[in-house]
């Protein structure tokens, strides 16, 4: 496993894990997120996806929290609302330090590919945990599963892009506190 997160990227992505489905989602995650992203996983298929899907997202996870360093001077909130064809999907995300998973998506079919669909929510999961962030994603509307999975990762890439934005207004973090 290797991955490789820079936030401050231009939206190349270098991705290989061998679940196809999951390779168009992270590169279309780093294009949208304009993050450089690089992913290398061979995992244990003959068993299923779930461990390569999960350990994809924890390492991706770990990743921004390193690259968010101190969090000073980044916006900490992002949200984007996205259509997708015919659904239309909303990502929210505080770069709190504080994890919590809000998943609303409901689908239709189980496996894209060798993709199982069930574990989109898990990799969100897994992603905000190891990132120790609040994440809301929600599919206000949809009926292709595709369309749907494509629309959550675009709205979240989107998301976080503005919650990693600099402003120079912002000195250290955003919090009263003074951490986060």
């Amino acid at each position: 496993m290797r991955v490789a997160l820079n936030l401050d990227g231009s939206g190349r992505a270098r991705v290989s894990t061998e679940i196809p489905f999951l390779d168009h989602m992270l590169e279309l995650f780093a294009r949208h997120g304009l993050f450089d992203l690089e992913v290398e996983c061979r995992g244990d298929l003959e068993i299923d996806d779930h461990h390569s899907v999960e350990d994809i997202a924890i390492s991706m996870g770990r990743a921004l929290k390193e690259a968010l360093g101190d969090k000073s001077g980044i916006a900490r909130y992002g949200e984007a609302t996205l259509p997708m064809d015919e659904a239309l999907c909303r990502a929210v995300i505080d770069l709190s330090g504080r994890f919590y998973l809000v998943y609303e998506v409901e689908t239709r079919r189980q496996r894209i590919g060798n993709f199982s669909v069930e574990l989109a929510e898990h990799f969100w999961r897994s992603f905000a945990e190891a990132a120790r962030c609040n994440l809301h994603i929600d599919c206000l509307r949809g009926r292709n599963t595709h369309h749907i999975l494509e629309g959550t990762f675009k709205a979240t890439a989107r998301a976080l892009r503005r919650a990693v934005e600099k402003d120079a207004r912002i000195k250290g973090v955003l919090s009263t506190k003074g951490v986060l």
